[in-house]
């Protein structure tokens, strides 16, 4: 018996881009799955469950497959005597072959079509127009469709992609339908988390059309849907069991920057953390004494850390670019944030240095750093976040964190990815990318690189949704209350001594 599994009970499920799930429609064909038939079916069965009143339903089914898709689902509805209606502008005759068999059965069993909307008030409408092969911008009559789909007064359900979304990078390609559900189809496609694959998507529903495990691709990248728990502590244990951190930053003006690394680094587990002010009239954290305070050259030359993180207020001077160039050379993992990037994008030669490590590096760039590092602009790095961050693990050969709306994590090799499924627009305020350094420096002190950044981002996006639920919306998160949540969470997830998933309230 062919084991049939959904990516969702996974760990951490495969993300299909849209070659990749070409792919597995090859397979599907050759396993002989009936993929129209089935998408068909299960559309018209979350149809019944978002649309229970039995009132009409409206299809907008376009030049396709994933017309045909809807072409099926409306003759499934109609068998069932529900009242249905499909608009469809496609010539029938170009049509491919199984989305042309579908629009004949629909017809043939009574199926009413048409070209242009009827007026009625409808209890969902279906969008089919484009799916996951659309490549090109919408414009001209077509947007004006999604308009009118976007205009209805009622429900609306995407059947594998809103139209005029991409796949692959979920930004919109000229105009999109604004769903609000999604039903993805035999993989998970990167755009239903990053851009403005949120805002447009809305509540995403599965469906893996039967294919067989045996036959799945293997696909580069992965949805990030929980963090591996940090080991239980010992009873006999001491501080120096659990990883000696250092952060270097903090130059006159930044300070709190590199102090917020530092205590976040703490709050997370770390057992000692020393923290390298270039700003040298602070002998100490009043807030958090725990911190040792160190010269950051003897910081930056000191073998004894288990992890080193340079950059948050760290600036972009003389002695800062000495303090990189001097850590670029350590025997144990870096974590290079901010100035520091900064300071790499500026000198080829730190560059090309830090490439040459052989102890794992982790570079952690907003967009604008990243377009720095890689001599483009934020526009380029936006439109295409998953080929960027790749890119920039390859040159500089290290675990890339490229923040944002489904921040992306990309391995030194440039081929496999992730994509956070956490995180929340009280995240947007000052401090929160030294919160993230200081954690993925505390994890990766006591964890293999890959469970210690990807953990560490989806920590971090778990935190500020928790904040925001505390504070009842999004305004006003600060970094430092985003510490003490980081704190329960990690708690939360070691007290349990399993790998979480969070999925609707449950896990950490």
């Amino acid at each position: 018996m062919d084991e049939i599994i959904d990516p969702y009970a996974l760990p951490d499920p495969p993300l299909y881009l849209a070659d990749e799930i070409r792919r597995l429609d090859r397979r599907a064909a050759a396993e002989g799955l009936a993929l129209m038939e089935r998408a068909g079916m299960a559309a018209a069965e979350l149809i019944g469950i978002l649309a229970p009143d039995g009132g009409p339903v409206l299809f907008v089914a376009g030049p396709g497959n994933n017309g045909g898709d809807a072409w099926v689902a409306a003759r499934i509805l109609h068998a069932a005597g529900r009242a249905v209606t499909l608009v469809s502008r496609a010539e029938p005759a170009k049509l491919p072959s199984d989305a042309a068999a579908a629009r004949l059965a629909y017809l043939l069993a009574g199926g009413k079509a048409q070209a242009d909307f009827p007026a009625l008030p409808w209890s969902l409408v279906v969008d089919g127009v484009f799916g996951a092969g659309l490549t090109r911008p919408i414009r001209g009559p077509e947007a004006q469709l999604v308009e009118r789909i976007n205009a209805l007064a009622c429900p609306r359900l995407a059947l594998d992609l809103p139209s005029g979304l991409s796949g692959d990078s979920g930004r919109v390609l000229g105009s999109a339908v604004v769903a609000d559900h999604t039903l993805a189809f035999l993989g998970l496609k990167p755009g239903y988390y990053g851009a403005e694959g949120p805002e447009h998507c809305g509540t995403l529903h599965f469906a893996p059309l039967g294919l067989a495990r045996q036959n799945w691709v293997h696909p580069r990248g992965k949805l990030i849907t929980g963090a591996l728990a940090l080991p239980r502590r010992a009873r006999d244990s001491h501080k120096g069991k659990y990883g000696r951190v250092g952060i270097i930053g903090g130059a006159p003006g930044w300070v709190g920057a590199a102090l917020l690394a530092a205590r976040a680094a703490l709050a997370a587990g770390a057992g000692l953390v020393t923290v390298g002010l270039l700003d040298e009239r602070i002998a100490v954290d009043p807030t958090q004494p725990e911190l040792m305070l160190h010269a950051p050259e003897e910081l930056a030359a000191a073998g004894g850390l288990d992890v080193l993180a340079l950059g948050p207020g760290m600036g972009q001077g003389g002695r800062a670019k000495s303090l990189l160039k001097t850590a670029l050379t350590c025997a144990h993992p870096l974590v290079l944030d901010a100035d520091a990037l900064n300071l790499l994008a500026a000198h080829p030669a730190l560059m090309d240095l830090a490439a040459e490590r052989a102890a794992p590096t982790v570079v952690t760039p907003h967009p604008g750093e990243a377009a720095r590092l890689l001599g483009t602009d934020t526009e380029t790095v936006g439109n295409d976040r998953l080929g960027c961050a790749r890119a920039l693990a390859q040159r500089l050969r290290a675990w890339t964190v490229l923040k944002g709306l489904g921040t992306v994590v990309a391995a030194p090799e440039g081929g496999s990815y992730w994509v956070n499924s956490s995180g929340h627009p009280a995240l947007a305020a000052p401090g929160m990318g030294d919160v993230l350094t200081g954690l993925i420096a505390a994890r990766l002190a006591r964890l293999t690189t890959q469970p210690a950044v990807t953990g560490a981002v989806w920590l971090h996006g778990k935190a500020g949704e928790d904040g925001a639920a505390e504070l009842g919306g999004a305004e006003g998160l600060r970094a430092g209350e985003v510490i003490e949540l980081l704190r329960r969470r990690i708690n939360r997830a070691t007290a349990g001594s399993e790998r979480t998933k969070d999925a609707g309230g449950d896990g950490i």
